[in-house]
Formats: C-alpha cells, sequence, structure tokens
C-alpha cells in the first residue's frame, strides 16, 4: 500500500430539514460573525426555499445579504462582481447555496474578498495565497459534490474553463438537506445523478491519488446512487431517496476530491464551454465511449464496480465492464435524457474543435488509466455523435 494524504470538510452535517437550522448551525461554528452573504443563483431564489435558511440566519443575529447573479459555468465577470458585494457588504461568513456554479463561486468569494491576490492568478493547482472567510457549502443537487471538494470551476474566455485547485476552497461545514432537492425536475435529477457517479468511477481508477480511503467512498457513492437515481427521478418527492441521493454525490466528491477525475471530464468540459451543455449531461455523453477506451488498461477495476451497479454480472473482466457500460447507459436512456451529442446541437463538423479544446485539459487528461492522444479523443466524440 502507498503513502496516500487524504482531506475533507471538518463538519458535515446530512438530515433533511437541516437548511431550516442555517442560522445555529452557523452561530454553533462560528459565534463571532455577524454579515453573511448568500450566493445562490436566480432560479432558486424564486423557489422560496432560501426563505427559511435566510430567517434562521437572521433570528441568530446575523445580517444577511444575497448574491444571486450566478449563472452555469459562471465567468470570471460574475466571480469579480460576487467578491465586490461581498466587500461592500463586510461579509464575515460566505453561505453557498445552490448547484455546483453557485458552491464555486462562494469558495472563490470566500478566498478573495479578504485578500489582494488576484483571481487570475489562482488558476491551477495549490496557488492561492493566505487564508479565507469562513464558508458554508448548502448543495441543492445531488451532482457536483463541489460542497466536499478544494476545486472551483471558471468560465475564463467565451468556451474556455480554468480550474482553482487549493486546500483552502474546503468548506468549513457542508449541510445535505433533502428538502432543498425535492422541486429538481427527473431530466435534472437524472444529469446530476449521472454526474456523481462518474466522479466515484474516475476517482476509483484513476492513476494518480487512488488510495483505499477514496476507493472505500466511491463504492459507497455508486451503491447509493445506483439503488436510487431512478426512484428520485420517478418520485422526486421522496425524501428518504433524494436523501440518499445528496450523501452519495457528497461521498463521490469526498473521493473525488483526493483521487482526481480523469478523461470523462477533461471531453466534457469543451461540450459544456462550447455549446452550453449542463455539466452533468456533458459527462453522461461521453461516459459509455470513454469506458469502452479505457477497458483494455482499467477493465480489473471496471468489474469491481460493475459487481455494485450491475449486480448480477458475470464472467471475464470485459464481460463485467461491458455489463457497467450497458447499465450506465441503460440508466441514461431509462431517466430520458439524451444520449448522442448531435441531439444537443453537436454536427461532426464541430469534432476537431471539441478535440483541440479537450487535449488542453491536461490537469485531467494526467490522471486517465489509458493515454488519450488528440485523434483518440476525437475518435471517442465520433462515437459519442
Amino acid at each position: 500500500m502507498g503513502a496516500f494524504s487524504f482531506s475533507t470538510v471538518a463538519h458535515i452535517v446530512s438530515e433533511p430539514g437541516a437548511a431550516k437550522r442555517l442560522g445555529s448551525i452557523a452561530a454553533q461554528h462560528f459565534p463571532a460573525v455577524r454579515r453573511a452573504l448568500i450566493v445562490t443563483d436566480g432560479g432558486f431564489l424564486k423557489t422560496g426555499l432560501v426563505d427559511a435558511p435566510i430567517a434562521s440566519l437572521r433570528e441568530a443575529g446575523m445580517h444577511v445579504s444575497i448574491y444571486s447573479d450566478v449563472v452555469a459555468d459562471p465567468p470570471e465577470a460574475v466571480v469579480l462582481s460576487a467578491v465586490a458585494e461581498a466587500r461592500k457588504n463586510e461579509t464575515d461568513l460566505v453561505i453557498g447555496l445552490g448547484g455546483g456554479s453557485s458552491m464555486d463561486v462562494a469558495k472563490l468569494i470566500a478566498v478573495l474578498a479578504g485578500s489582494d491576490q488576484e483571481l487570475k492568478t489562482m488558476y491551477g493547482i495549490g496557488n492561492v495565497k493566505g487564508s479565507r472567510l469562513p464558508l458554508i457549502q448548502v448543495p441543492t443537487t445531488a451532482g457536483t459534490g463541489s460542497e466536499v471538494t478544494p476545486i472551483s470551476i471558471v468560465t475564463t474566455g467565451a468556451t474556455t474553463k480554468m480550474g482553482v485547485v487549493s486546500p483552502q476552497l474546503y468548506a468549513d461545514v457542508a449541510i445535505l438537506d433533502a428538502e432543498l432537492t425535492v422541486g429538481l425536475p427527473p431530466k435534472v435529477t437524472a444529469a446530476t445523478g449521472i454526474d456523481a457517479m462518474v466522479h466515484a468511477i474516475e476517482a476509483y481508477t484513476t492513476k494518480v491519488k487512488k488510495n483505499p480511503l477514496s476507493d472505500m467512498l466511491a463504492r459507497q457513492a455508486l451503491k447509493l446512487l445506483s439503488t436510487n437515481i431512478i426512484a428520485a427521478c420517478e418520485d422526486g418527492k421522496n425524501l428518504e431517496v433524494r436523501q440518499a441521493m445528496l450523501l452519495g454525490a457528497m461521498l463521490a466528491g469526498q473521493s473525488f476530491a483526493n483521487a482526481p477525475c480523469a478523461a470523462v471530464h477533461a471531453l466534457a468540459y469543451p461540450i459544456g464551454g462550447i455549446f452550453h451543455v449542463p455539466h452533468g449531461l456533458s459527462n453522461s455523453l461521453v461516459l459509455p465511449h470513454v469506458l469502452r477506451f479505457n477497458a483494455p488498461n482499467a477493465a480489473s477495476l471496471y468489474a469491481e464496480l460493475a459487481d455494485i451497479i450491475a449486480p448480477g454480472a458475470t464472467g471475464s473482466d470485459e464481460a463485467r465492464t461491458q455489463a457497467l457500460i450497458d447499465q450506465m447507459d441503460q440508466i441514461a436512456r431509462r431517466t430520458g435524457i439524451e444520449t448522442q451529442l448531435r441531439q444537443v446541437g453537436i454536427a461532426e463538423s464541430d469534432l476537431d474543435r471539441l478535440a483541440d479544446d479537450a487535449m488542453l485539459q491536461t490537469r485531467l487528461l494526467t490522471n486517465n488509466p489509458r493515454e488519450v492522444t488528440r485523434n483518440d479523443a476525437r475518435a471517442i466524440y465520433a462515437a459519442a455523435l
């Protein structure tokens, strides 16, 4: 067994309704804070589900401001305007309340609001200097696992994305409350759930930093996600199922935060960046084709995961790997999400540009169990078309 290190969020609360106690949870961990900034998006703000958390913060004696201009794949301009808002309000507690984009922006507000460091100097691994403001993350989708990762993804140009990866981005507290996810439409539930499953699959098969703790978390995540995703899509008001999905997504987040993702994410990013396809769906579209490409190098590990996701599978590693691929494809089809690139507006004439962009994702491609060339990337996109 090789040496490894493992980090995660220090305090986790998993309980339906817990967000209604946000004020008391915040006061317990940060008794001195007085000015909270909630970071969310306009759509979630309109649901009214932020009202009870805000009320509880005010009952705990805090002044509450709201930044709700977060958009999917947040550009630098959104991050910088949110930081300006935090400084203007003299924020001393940042709360990400939303999907992955809201939580990613919250992380960057926490490290930028009290710092002179510029955002552009933070891109890459380990480039954040200094400390950050107290940070609580409350996910409203069961997908990204961003509440327990030290990663924030920013859209840096018209279509390009960059990552800030640094231990300062780990939150102090993560709160998993299924009541915040009951309104998610089935297709969003499916895409975000498959995103979480991809996190676990890639963490389990990553070429670097794979370790016994990340493996254990990935396996438990896949068990929870694979047994609940269809039920969550069919009956979105089932709190028990929704809570299991949130927990599975968080465990997958803890896993890939320590054993990083690879080619599925590398090939998904250009799809999202260029064609504005939601991140979870982008992952799902290329997943079976990347798994097939990786199989010569990762079949024994894929077979172990097939025992969880496709428990009836038998035979050789290759046969069980195929069962894993078939089961993931079946989940996508049963939930009704798109399964081909052409269904989201991508044509054969776009494949070269996608392949060129994918090759820029060296942070992710380095971790893949099989080396991916530019020709390989184009072939994978062609298979997904």
